[in-house]
């Protein structure tokens, strides 16, 4: 059998749903073209040179990450290299609301695009919900997502706030399905 993603829940998480979080496009927009307004610029090594990733975080993430680290047990699902992603997690999560972080080498190819297979964390998947900004990331699981519109720039977007009372509530249930 392939070993899970994820090691054994916590005892602190142990009756907690997993909320698996895409980065790119849902929680911040990255670019290598200079942003003014940036929040953070992280160097990536790429290929022998070192490139400036400038990040930008949409609005209300702190308070989400926040809320939801409190919440769930959440894992970063991110079809990124980890050499992008983890220092963009570093800088993001200052409350450790990630219990694990997953890249690109734990997503699945399938027809040229990685997606996120949610059967292979080890988690119920009545106890499982990703929240992505991309279909094709959770092809296999349609029914265990809450979609959230790509993200880029809009300094007056408030999805990530008006899901928080949508969790709230959901944190409370055994079977995430009734909810979805």
């Amino acid at each position: 059998p392939v070993k899970p993603l994820l090691p054994q829940t916590e005892s602190l998480d142990a009756k907690k749903i997993c909320v698996v979080i895409d980065l790119d496009e849902t929680l911040v927009h990255s670019s290598f073209k200079p942003v003014g307004n940036a929040d953070f610029v992280i160097p990536v090594e790429i290929e022998g040179t070192i490139h400036q990733v400038y990040v930008l975080k949409r609005p209300h993430v702190d308070e989400f990450l926040k809320r939801m680290g409190e919440l769930f047990e959440c894992v970063l699902f991110t079809a990124s290299l980890s050499k992008y992603a983890d220092p963009v997690s570093d800088m993001l999560d200052k409350w450790g609301a990630f219990r694990k972080r997953l890249f690109r080498e734990s997503c699945v190819f399938h027809q040229g695009n990685y997606v996120k297979d949610l059967s292979r964390l080890g988690r119920d998947l009545n106890k499982v919900i990703i929240i992505d900004n991309s279909p094709v990331s959770y092809i296999f699981h349609p029914e265990n997502a809450v979609p959230v519109v790509s993200w880029f720039d809009d300094k007056s977007d408030t999805e990530l706030l008006n899901l928080i009372p949508f969790f709230e509530r959901l944190s409370k249930a055994d079977d995430i399905y009734p909810f979805l």
